[in-house]
């Protein structure tokens, strides 16, 4: 009986032992590593790849943002602030119907098949309401010039950036209502416009969030 209980007793200091040494490593030791190799190398990323102007924090470019006009009196959908240029439609985003105690919104797609009438109605209004936008005197937009990521939106509902093509196309809009020239608005673009990631992965494209905030910045210098 003694042997038994003393072997027993041995299990279980055994057992306690090996539970701290494991809670130790990968409980406290572990994440303080890959924490500090994160804040070390990658501190931007691992802090949410937050985008400053003005001495704080405006948002991050990860993370698209609308450019609205307030709402007007019996609007349910606010109307774009034509002065900025615009991102992706966000048809996929929904509300938060569980707990209302926040304001949230929850990304995501529309999962609507190609051929579903309400898509295609979405990106056709989509088409007009940007060749109206942005045709300016001088410059008018064809529907062909529309390109796909200006009438879709991403699977996330808040893609951060656009193609060149569909920033290039907002510029004489951008230039005629900001009193800016338009080679001005141009070379924002241009300056804007990153490759493919690592020379081969994904699409060049545009940051909007960082785009706009060089645009006011320009805008100030008036």
């Amino acid at each position: 009986m003694n042997n038994s209980i003393t072997n027993t007793a041995r299990l279980l200091g055994a057992g306690l032992r090996a539970l701290l040494v494991l809670t130790l490593v990968t409980g406290v030791i572990y994440p303080l590593v890959v924490t500090g190799i994160a804040q070390g190398l990658f501190g931007n990323r691992a802090n949410g790849s937050e985008i400053k102007a003005d001495g704080k924090v405006v948002g991050s470019s990860l993370i698209g943002q609308s450019y609205d006009l307030p709402l007007k009196k019996g609007q349910e959908t606010p109307d774009p602030d034509l002065k900025w240029f615009q991102g992706r439609p966000a048809n996929g985003l929904g509300s938060n119907s569980v707990n209302t105690q926040y304001k949230l919104l929850l990304s995501g797609a529309t999962n609507l098949a190609a051929d579903n009438k309400v898509l295609v109605q979405q990106v056709e209004d989509a088409k007009a309401a940007v060749v109206k936008d942005n045709s300016v005197p001088g410059y008018t937009v064809r529907p062909s010039d529309v390109p796909a990521d200006a009438v879709t939106s991403s699977g996330s509902g808040l893609d951060p950036a656009i193609s060149p093509q569909y920033a290039e196309l907002q510029v004489h809009r951008i230039a005629a209502k900001n009193g800016l020239a338009v080679a001005q608005v141009e070379k924002l673009v241009e300056d804007h416009t990153q490759g493919r990631t690592l020379g081969f992965m994904g699409e060049p494209r545009v940051n909007v969030l960082e785009l706009n905030i060089a645009l006011k910045d320009l805008v100030a210098k008036q």
